[in-house]
C-alpha cells in the first residue's frame, strides 16, 4: 500500500465531508438571510442575530462553521465576525455570481435519496413529481439560479453568441422555448424583443401557470404559454427559432425531440441549445472541476427523471460527442459549439 495516497485521500476525504456539511448550512445562511446581513460590516454574533431577528446561540454555532470553513474572518480580540468583499460576492445579491440557491438546491435533492437509492436495486426512474415537495420544503427552485443567469448572460451572452440572432429576433421572427420551465428566458426574450412572437412549452401545468403569472405582470402581449410534451411537437407551426436551456438530456425520449425540432423549424430556421460543456468520455472529464459536481445532480435528479416511465435516462453528462451524433441523427447537418458565458456550459447551433 502506498501510505503518501493513503494519506492524500484521507485529507481528500475529510475535506469531502467538510464541504458536504457546509453545503447544507450555505443553503441555511441563504434562506435566513445571514449572508445578505453579514455583508453590512462586520459584527458579532449578537448583533447578526439582531440584525436577522434569529436566536444568537444557533447564528454563534453557525458562525463558528463559517468561520473554521473559510468563509468568515474572526477577530477573538473583540469577537467580531466579518464576511469578506471577495466572498459576499459569490454568496449574496440578486447577481449570477451568487451560488448559495444552489446549496439549497442539492440540499432538496438530498431528500430525495432514498427514493433515488431504490432505484439503484430495480433500475426505474423517477418522475419530477417525487421532487417537487423536496424543492418547496426548502424553498429551493432549481431555476433560480438559472434566473440570474438569464438576468446577466441570455441576451448579450447566450443569444449574442449566435451570429445573426439578434437581427433575426429584432427584425420579427416565431419562437419557441422547449422545456421553458417558469418562462423567465422567455419572457426576458420577448420583452427584448417585440417584433418577435414567442412560445414558451413545458410538461409541467404548475411551471406554466408560474411563467404565464410572471407574463402578466410584464404586460407582454407577444409570448404565450403552453402545457405539451416537447415529444410530440408538431410541425404545422413551423419556428424561426428553437432555444432549449438545459433541457434535453431530462427528456423522456431526447431523439424523438430533436427530430420534432427538426422537423417544426421554418426554412432557414436555427435550433440554439444550451447544455453542460463536458465530454461523453469520463476519462476526459478527469481534472474538470465542476465535473463532479455535475455527475452529482445528473445522478440524483436529471438521470432518474429521464427514466421514468421507460425513459432514455440520458443524463446531465451526455457530452458534446453524444449529443453532435445526436443531433446529426436528427437531420442537423450543420451544428457548430460555441463557447458560452459560463464555462460549464456550451452552445450548439444547430441548423438542418
Amino acid at each position: 500500500m502506498n501510505t503518501e495516497r493513503g494519506k492524500a485521500f484521507a485529507e481528500h476525504l475529510l475535506a469531502t465531508l467538510n464541504g458536504g456539511a457546509l453545503t447544507m448550512l450555505v443553503s441555511l445562511g441563504y434562506r435566513t438571510g445571514l449572508f445578505e446581513a453579514a455583508a453590512a460590516g462586520p459584527t458579532t454574533s449578537t448583533g447578526l442575530a439582531e440584525r436577522t431577528g434569529l436566536a444568537e446561540r444557533y447564528v454563534r454555532e453557525w458562525l463558528g462553521a463559517m468561520v473554521t470553513g473559510g468563509f468568515f474572518d474572526y477577530d477573538p480580540a473583540d469577537a467580531t465576525y466579518t464576511l469578506p468583499q471577495e466572498h459576499a460576492g459569490m454568496l449574496t445579491g440578486d447577481r449570477a455570481g451568487n451560488v448559495a440557491p444552489m446549496a439549497s438546491t442539492l440540499r432538496a435533492l438530498t431528500m430525495a435519496l432514498p427514493d433515488v437509492e431504490r432505484r439503484f436495486a430495480d433500475g426505474d426512474g423517477l418522475p419530477h413529481s417525487v421532487f417537487a415537495p423536496h424543492f418547496e420544503t426548502v424553498s429551493a427552485d432549481p431555476g433560480d439560479s438559472w434566473r440570474r443567469i438569464y438576468d446577466e448572460h441570455l441576451i448579450d451572452g447566450f443569444l449574442g453568441a449566435v451570429p445573426g440572432l439578434h437581427d433575426r429576433l429584432t427584425g420579427g421572427g416565431r419562437v419557441l422555448d422547449l422545456g421553458c420551465g417558469a418562462g423567465h428566458a422567455i419572457n426576458l426574450m420577448a420583452k427584448t424583443f417585440p417584433a418577435s412572437r414567442f412560445v414558451g412549452l413545458d410538461i409541467e401545468p404548475r411551471v406554466i401557470a408560474s411563467a404565464d403569472a410572471e407574463r402578466a405582470q410584464l404586460e407582454l402581449d407577444n409570448v404565450a404559454f403552453e402545457v405539451g410534451d416537447a415529444a410530440a411537437l408538431g410541425a404545422e407551426r413551423p419556428y424561426d427559432v428553437i432555444t432549449a436551456f438545459d433541457a434535453i438530456h431530462d427528456q423522456h425520449d431526447p431523439d424523438e425531440v430533436l427530430r420534432r425540432v427538426r422537423d417544426a423549424l421554418a426554412p432557414g430556421g436555427v435550433f440554439v441549445m444550451v447544455d453542460a460543456k463536458f465530454s461523453s468520455l469520463l476519462e476526459n472529464n478527469v481534472g474538470n472541476p465542476f465535473a463532479p459536481l455535475c455527475y452529482s445532480i445528473s445522478l440524483m435528479y436529471c438521470t432518474p427523471v429521464s427514466l421514468a416511465d421507460g425513459g432514455a435516462g440520458l443524463g446531465a453528462m451526455w457530452g458534446t460527442e453524444l449529443a453532435c451524433r445526436m443531433l446529426d441523427a436528427a437531420g442537423f447537418g450543420d451544428v457548430e459549439v460555441l463557447d458560452s458565458p459560463r464555462p460549464q456550459n456550451c452552445i450548439y447551433v444547430c441548423r438542418p
